[in-house]
């Protein structure tokens, strides 16, 4: 079935986008301002917001988690989804980058849905976990640093609640996960982590090729 795959060129990315729901004008304002900074390859693309905002309300969202935010689009793209009692609990080591997203999430009105966390991620999952329980969020967007992604999906699934659903950025890695001569630390964990996931009876999953791959895990 390999001939079922549809190679994207910019022509065909530029009609995606088209035939998209429309941008959100803080989240393009973001998008753009991200855009001038030299790590811009961090932040998510157009479709994957999308496609988070769609798993908000598919699910009917009202708690999530996300670890790693650098400058706040996807934070808003989450948010902007959720009711108007919906919280996004997001973290982050980075003040300056999430401070590049404050100004938007103001603008877009739900500044007050996002509760930035700043500090190493696994001492405030472990923060919460000790203060709230587990079973707390509906969903959690895992976009972080690579190394560190088994302890933050093993964190997510006591802190997701059952049938809520666990996302994971970048889990193709540009292709490097296929290619078995990469042994970059950042590439071996996501391959390890694939391979993980593969056989893990705790979830449901797909990974997708969208964006630079993405792992939806639905937690049984």
């Amino acid at each position: 079935m390999r001939g079922k795959f549809t190679p994207v060129n910019s022509g065909l990315y530029d009609y995606l986008l088209a035939h998209q729901a429309p941008e959100h004008r803080e989240l393009q304002a973001l998008r753009r301002k991200t855009l001038a900074l030299p790590n811009a390859y961090m932040q998510i693309s157009p479709e994957q917001g999308h496609l988070l905002g769609l798993l908000v309300r598919l699910i009917g969202a009202r708690q999530c988690l996300e670890i790693g935010t650098f400058t706040g689009y996807s934070a808003l793209a989450m948010a902007l989804a959720l009711p108007t009692n919906g919280k996004l609990v997001a973290c982050d080591i980075s003040e300056t980058w999430t401070d590049i997203g404050r100004p938007h999430w103001q603008r877009a009105s739900v500044a007050g849905r996002i509760d930035l966390r700043l500090g190493p991620a696994l001492d405030t999952l472990a923060e919460i976990e000790r203060a709230d329980g587990r079973d707390r969020f509906d969903l959690a967007f895992i976009d972080a640093d690579k190394t560190g992604y088994d302890a933050y999906y093993e964190s997510a699934l006591r802190l997701v609640r059952p049938n809520g659903v666990i996302v994971l950025d970048n889990m193709l890695r540009r292709g490097r996960v296929a290619d078995l001569q990469d042994t970059d630390g950042d590439t071996v964990a996501l391959r390890m982590l694939n391979a993980k996931i593969a056989s893990d009876h705790r979830v449901d999953f797909v990974l997708l090729p969208i964006g630079t791959g993405m792992t939806l895990a639905r937690r049984r």
